[in-house]
């Protein structure tokens, strides 16, 4: 077996059984693994020196086929109700099978860490058939010193294989594709997709299942910090502005999508960003449209002229999730160490559709339990298929139940206790429609999203006068300086203030609905944080 690279010669790929490869290339830098990619015909190269790969069928992530082994180490503390098991024996079979498939094979290897804080990092090898995967995970895990590497022995072993295509029958899956987790062995088996991202969220699951056990709150969030230290996270769900409100050119970036919050602060999982794509501009996102056109990044499922190669980010056709990839440093004020200290707020955000959630509100640390839990926004036609004219909500638990191994309610539960024990103001914000539902209103001007965030952050919007909203029970700011005083009370910009108070009505519901399934797993005062307007006529 040809091996090429640094590495912990002690501790090589036969330790997991892969003793009959061709060849391993070890730790290679952008450079090789674009002339890799190339000359495999993996991926093209942009006119601006990105690289682009497309991922075939699967162009996001398919949780339907993702399983976790069932065993003493999974079989009381894993959150069954949202995820799939299989056998140990069903692993071991698909393990074998995907060491007999890599005989013969080349594999890039790649020794990384998720997680900054090396309190509570875990040491990852990730083992690629592509070269381009291998780019996009030392991308998005943390690189470390070259130094490091003679003497890396991983705590979790990750290999990722598109061509093995799996037996539901004998490997107790659904579909050829599959994504198997052994927490007890600490290895995760990715077969059937070229989708790279189904890497970095096994990363992510993996930390989400061992860090509560240890005190440290995983949260799907994106997280920046203030001249003066003051850390803020925010939650949301795909299409919020997760990644677009933490990008504040007057703080600075710790990361934009994974982070984990231990006795010493917040820190960042990944080493890099992946960014959705679609409608990029230098215009309205100049760090994140930078970042994505030069040497370095990974683009996925990106259109560009086959004769020019000058991407167009405009173009849908392909897929809406279109994808970017690149190291944190291209961020120009993107944190070097990935760590701060306790945040001072804690946003999450939604895009109601519905155009009845004020565009910021405060919120009790029950109230923030409460609405962590339920993870909320809401769909519009042409983000999915198969959505009519109506808005559609979408609750996901602690803003991202497809990598929860746990029950949110635990997660939920240690978020409120560090709420409180470092008093963090708590606020939700809506970045989706005012003046009337999706296809009446009109999108939240960003230049109000960005004031009353900026309200928030420094500390001034804690001088307001708040008043409690009718529906939802949380305290809503009566006035900015420099924000419409109408736009602050959503009833005031609908026409027809019948149809809000119905739609408003109907929201409620669907959030009670939600919930039901964590009332017996939370305390009452976070049951009395739910929105308490009474359906019926008053």
């Amino acid at each position: 077996m040809q091996e090429t690279g640094v590495r912990n010669g002690a501790f090589g790929a036969d330790k997991f059984g892969l003793e009959k490869l061709g060849s391993v290339y070890w730790n290679l830098g952008t450079a090789p693994l674009y002339e890799h990619a190339l000359r495999a015909g993996e991926a093209q190269l942009t006119a601006e020196g990105a690289l682009c790969a497309e991922t075939g069928v699967f162009t996001g992530r398919s949780p339907k086929d993702k399983f976790t082994v069932r065993d003493a180490t999974t079989d009381t503390t894993m959150w069954w109700g949202g995820n799939q098991s299989i056998t140990p024996e069903q692993f071991q079979a698909l393990h074998d099978d995907v060491i007999k498939h890599c005989e013969g094979k080349t594999l890039f290897a790649q020794d990384l860490y998720g997680g900054a804080d090396p309190k509570f990092s875990i040491k990852t090898r990730v083992y690629t058939e592509l070269a381009w995967h291998s780019l996009f995970i030392r991308t998005l895990l943390i690189r470390p010193e070259a130094a490091a590497l003679a003497s890396f022995v991983p705590e979790l072993t990750m290999i990722d294989l598109p061509s093995f295509r799996c037996d539901p029958k004998r490997h107790g899956g659904k579909s050829e594709n599959m994504v198997a987790i052994d927490f007890t062995r600490k290895i995760v088996i990715i077969c059937g997709s070229q989708y790279a991202g189904e890497m970095k969220k096994s990363v992510f699951t993996t930390l989400n299942f061992f860090l509560p056990a240890q005190g440290v709150m995983p949260m799907h969030c994106s997280a920046n910090v203030g001249p003066d230290g003051d850390a803020a996270v925010f939650f949301g769900l795909s299409g919020t502005g997760k990644t677009t409100l933490s990008a504040d050119p007057n703080r600075t970036l710790i990361g934009d999508d994974e982070h984990g919050w231990g006795p010493d602060g917040v820190f960042n999982f990944e080493g890099g960003c992946y960014a959705k794509c679609i409608k990029l501009s230098r215009e309205a996102e100049p760090a994140i449209y930078d970042a994505s056109m030069r040497f370095g990044a990974v683009l996925e499922n990106v259109v560009f002229d086959p004769l020019t190669r000058v991407v167009d980010f405009d173009d849908g056709s392909k897929t809406e999730n279109t994808r970017s990839a690149y190291p944190l440093e291209s961020i120009p004020n993107a944190s070097r160490t990935g760590r701060a200290g306790h945040p001072k707020n804690l946003v999450m955000l939604a895009a109601d559709a519905f155009g009845v959630i004020p565009p910021i509100a405060k919120l009790t640390p029950a109230q923030a339990m409460y609405h962590f839990l339920s993870g909320y926004t809401a769909k519009v036609a042409g983000t999915e298929r198969g959505l009519g004219s109506e808005p559609q909500p979408e609750f996901s638990a602690c803003f991202g139940s497809p990598f929860l191994p746990r029950d949110p309610s635990e997660y939920g539960q240690l978020l409120k206790e560090l709420i409180a024990r470092h008093n963090v103001d708590c606020w939700v914000v809506n970045t989706g429609w005012t003046g009337g539902k999706y296809g009446t209103g009109t999108r939240m001007p960003i230049k109000v999203t960005r004031a009353l965030l900026t309200a928030a952050l420094n500390g001034s919007l804690r001088n307001a006068t708040f008043r409690t909203d009718k529906y939802f029970g949380f305290a809503v700011p009566t006035a900015l300086e420099g924000v419409p005083s109408e736009i602050l009370d959503p009833v005031n910009t609908w026409k027809d203030k019948a149809e809000f108070d119905k739609t408003a009505r109907a929201l409620v519901g669907m959030f009670q609905k939600n919930f039901e399934k964590f009332e017996k797993h939370v305390d009452a005062d976070v049951r009395a944080a739910a929105p308490e307007v009474k359906l019926a006529a008053e």
